[in-house]
């Protein structure tokens, strides 16, 4: 098991490393082609930060273990509302002002909504998966259209200054691009082979440690940009990344995990996962939209966040050293 721990931190370490190449190569590359700023922060920077979960759900999917799949996908939405945003507003309270930010946080609701109803049947279809692949298509055709609309909105601003701060050649764009990418593959099956074999050598479901160690370090992309983003005062990125990665993990990552092979959902999903998901995404929209007022997710607010992910995460320690002691006996 040693061997299997040391390819989950080398997947990790690397994986971290190579999707923050990928997404410097694929922004870089974008504006070469004279992609606007605002179109390469919430596409190309949105699908990038996602990128990890994505290909290690679809890996996952391919080799036949649909929990660890599931569970990095909802994993790393739980884990970038309370982890990320909790650690990023304790370290600087987070200000909201971006109207496109607004309006993007009913439709993150709706699509929680619409994870609940397909997976409360215990099962995600092919035919369910491609429901999420079409409402991904469907909201990120919203996105761009009413992101274009708000030409003078300080998201915009704040993605044009990210971008200008980032110099690269058009050929060096290329080449991290595909370096960044095939790291990306590599790393992604390292993690996944030592975090089943752990999962196996334990006696604990997939489930768990996707919900836990590999959510974890998928989502290392999001807290890293988080951070810096809140450090230079670029608040509504900071958020606007976070939203875009849930958008993109319930979606795209149980979608196309979905499509490549039937995923079949533990009730613990129905009963704790699903529900933390959905009351933290609430308790976001409460934090954050201001209703009439400032949205601001305060010092206090982001360590309830901290609080709450704590809480969760005992929750699921306790439930695997449920299942390693069942295994045991």
């Amino acid at each position: 098991m040693l061997i299997a721990l040391a390819a989950v931190v080398a997947g990790l370490v690397i994986l971290v490393w190579s999707a923050d190449k990928f997404v410097d190569g694929a922004a870089a590359t974008a504006k070469h082609l004279g992609m606007s700023s605002l179109l390469i922060g919430m596409v190309i920077v949105g699908f990038g930060t996602s990128a990890p979960e994505i290909v290690v759900s679809v890996l996952a999917s391919m080799q036949g273990n649909p929990g660890l799949a599931l569970g990095n996908a909802l994993g790393s939405n739980i884990t970038n509302i309370a982890l990320i945003l909790g650690v990023t507003a304790v370290l600087s309270p987070i200000i909201v002002q971006s109207n496109i930010i607004r309006k993007e946080f009913p439709l993150l609701i709706a699509i929680s909504a619409l994870a609940v109803v397909l997976l409360i049947d215990g099962e995600i279809s092919r035919y369910d998966g491609m429901i999420l692949l079409i409402a991904f298509v469907a909201v990120m055709g919203w996105s761009i259209y009413t992101g274009m609309k708000g030409g003078d909105d300080i998201l915009v601003g704040e993605f044009e200054q990210e971008l200008s701060e980032e110099q690269m050649s058009l050929k060096m764009s290329i080449f991290w691009l595909v370096i960044g990418l095939l790291l990306l593959v590599g790393s992604s099956r390292l993690l996944v082979w030592g975090a089943v074999d752990i999962a196996t050598s334990l006696g604990v479901s997939d489930l768990i440690i996707g919900l836990t160690i590999v959510a974890i370090g998928t989502s290392l992309p999001e807290l890293a940009s988080s951070i810096a983003a809140t450090r230079k005062g670029e608040h509504d990125l900071a958020i606007g990344n976070v939203i875009g990665s849930n958008m993109f993990n319930t979606l795209t990552v149980i979608g196309i995990a979905g499509v490549i092979s039937p995923l079949g959902v533990d009730s613990e999903v129905i009963y704790r996962d699903l529900p933390v998901m959905c009351v933290l995404t609430l308790l976001l929209l409460a934090f954050s939209h201001g209703f009439g007022k400032q949205g601001k997710i305060t010092r206090m607010e982001g360590s309830a966040l901290l609080l709450a992910y704590a809480g969760y995460t005992a929750w699921l320690v306790q439930s695997g050293l449920q299942q390693a002691l069942h295994h045991t006996v």
